[in-house]
Formats: structure tokens, sequence, C-alpha cells
């Protein structure tokens, strides 16, 4: 699944809605192909042979209606999605800083979310987040739709939280991490 062209074809099924295509021929594949894919490094066959290997592995429909072939992205499909989704989550870094920081503070129960906790904070390192405390992370930029996409995956919202703070005290560690002094 970590072909390219894979990723593209399941993408460009979120900002389509679906693929439809007369299907009067038999090469309505193809088609799809030339419609949807212009760029001369995907050729038509190889696109049509992943939308069958995507159909095959459950991850889109394929249906025929009154001559209409329609592509859909299944649940399944809507899962892998998210996947990507998360695995190339990025923030924006801003070209002049607002003088404000972003804390994303969490109080995710031991119990209970701990995996989604762990993956949580791993996750907020890995976007270059200062871990000021176990559960206190930093970023200059704004971050807010990431962190919310963030707990809505791990199944945390209720226990996350974003602050807009204008002063950290002794933020001269964070000015240097973040190379804004």
């Amino acid at each position: 699944m970590k072909d390219n062209l894979t990723k593209k074809v399941l993408l460009s099924l979120v900002i389509v809605g679906a693929f439809a295509i007369a299907a009067t021929s038999p090469y309505f594949l193809m088609h799809i192909a030339r419609a949807y894919f212009k760029e001369k490094k995907y050729n038509k066959r190889k696109v049509a042979k992943t939308l069958s290997a995507l159909q095959k592995d459950g991850l889109v429909i394929g249906r025929e209606k009154n001559g209409i072939f329609k592509i859909t992205l299944t649940e399944k499909g809507k899962e892998v999605i998210k996947k990507y989704q998360f695995d190339d989550l990025k923030i924006e870094e801003q070209r002049v800083w607002d003088k404000k920081w972003r804390v994303a503070i969490f109080d995710i129960p031991e119990k209970t979310r701990k995996v989604a906790r762990e993956a949580l904070r791993e996750k907020l390192k890995k976007l270059n987040f200062y871990l000021l405390q176990k559960s206190v992370l930093v970023y200059p930029y704004p971050c807010e739709k990431e962190i919310r996409f963030l707990a809505e995956a791990f199944e945390i919202s209720p226990y996350v939280n974003v602050i807009l703070a204008e002063k950290i005290f002794d933020d001269i560690k964070l000015k240097k991490y973040f190379e804004l002094a």
C-alpha cells in the first residue's frame, strides 16, 4: 500500500468523491486513468491495475448502473486515507512568528487510554513540539487543526486542549529550540 500511485488514487477519491465514467467500453478503467491521471509518469494500464487491486483489497467499490461505472471509497478505504493523512501530517511554519505559543495539554486516563496518550506525545514530538512537561508540549505556530485531528484519530478529544499563550516564563530554551531568538 506504500505505492505512490495507490495513495494518489485513494486521495483523489477523497477530493472528487467518486470516479464516474461511461461503462460502454471494455476499457473503462483505462478511461478513468486517462481522465484523472494525465501525468506521463502514470500510464493508463498501471492506473487501471491499481484501481483493480484497490477493489480486490476492498478499499473501493466499482459499480455499473445505467451505463455509468462509478468507483467509491469503502469504510476500509477511508481508514487507509486517515492513515495516509496521519503519516503525512505536517505543520506549516509561518515566515513571521506571531509571538504566541501554542500549548498542547492533555490529561489522558492511564488505565484506559495509555497507548493513545503515548502515541499522541510521540507524534507531537515528531512534529517538532517542545516537551515542556510530560503532558505539556509547546509549538510557536498555528497547529490547532492538527492537534484536533490527532485527538480525533486517537479517540481522546475530551482529554486534549490547546492554550494560546503570549508569555511563557523563561522561554529562552523554547526560542532557541525553535530558532526564534
